[in-house]
């Protein structure tokens, strides 16, 4: 899911039906970690992270975001929100060499299915300002993807910590007006 994990979709009115299903199939293909970088929720959430996201892709699709909180220390993800197919997630927030992360652990989607391997935690960095909300995914690509433990990916992170491309390129949302 990695990129995109914290996005949601709608998919034209255009597109062939086929479409959907392959690409969320894609996206949990794409899940990046089968451990977590973070134990237990410690933080308490960001609450100017709640709410509806939503940025408008090259092709004019809007992409939704959901960050609900679960409680005080986690939040539920709603993504691609809208979509035929929308997949949840718990994140919680995390200190980790200076700077604060989110986890997020994919459970399922509203078909009722569950992931089918282990591959189910990401990690993100973000910031809030304002109706602004910016996220970057960490790059498997860059720290690798194969880790018996947190202590491996937290390695493997360190190792890559100068590495411009640790993160993915900035995704940029921007507060959902709800219309009544």
């Amino acid at each position: 899911m990695n990129r995109r994990v914290v996005t949601g979709m709608k998919i034209g009115q255009n597109r062939m039906k086929w479409l959907l299903p392959v690409v969320v199939c894609l996206l949990l293909a794409g899940c990046d970690f089968t451990v977590p970088l973070s134990g237990k929720p410690g933080m308490a959430i960001d609450k100017q992270a709640v709410g509806l996201w939503q940025r408008v892709l090259p092709d004019g699709d809007t992409e939704r975001l959901l960050v609900m909180a679960l409680n005080e220390r986690e939040y539920v993800l709603c993504w691609p929100k809208g979509a035929d197919t929308e997949l949840f997630a718990r994140a919680h927030l995390f200190e980790y060499s200076g700077r604060t992360l989110v986890q997020l652990q994919w459970f399922g989607n509203s078909e009722g299915a569950a992931p089918d391997d282990d591959r189910v935690f990401q990690i993100a960095a973000y910031s809030v300002a304002g109706d602004v909300l910016e996220i970057r995914m960490l790059n498997a690509d860059v720290t690798g993807k194969d880790f018996r433990s947190s202590d491996e990916l937290a390695k493997a992170i360190e190792n890559n910590h100068d590495n411009p491309t640790l993160y993915s390129e900035v995704m940029i949302f921007k507060k959902a007006r709800v219309e009544n």
